[in-house]
């Protein structure tokens, strides 16, 4: 049974980066606009800049669990 992410897509980008602040590189590499952004769902602004989510999650998980 795969664990339970620490990240999820309904989280609020500025919430995870003030919690885990090494992600920024994460949002900037795939070009997902954590800046105007920020204020919103992982997936609601992924989506806008047109970034797969499932990606980004997995990345952004991976980057904090390592």
């Amino acid at each position: 049974m795969e664990a339970e992410p620490l990240i999820s897509k309904d989280m609020v980008i500025n919430d995870v980066i003030k919690k885990y602040p090494k992600t920024v590189r994460i949002f900037n590499e795939l070009k997902v606009d954590a800046c105007c952004g920020g204020g919103n769902s992982i997936e609601k602004t992924a989506r806008a800049d047109g970034v797969d989510v499932d990606t980004l999650l997995k990345a952004l998980n991976k980057m904090i669990t390592e």
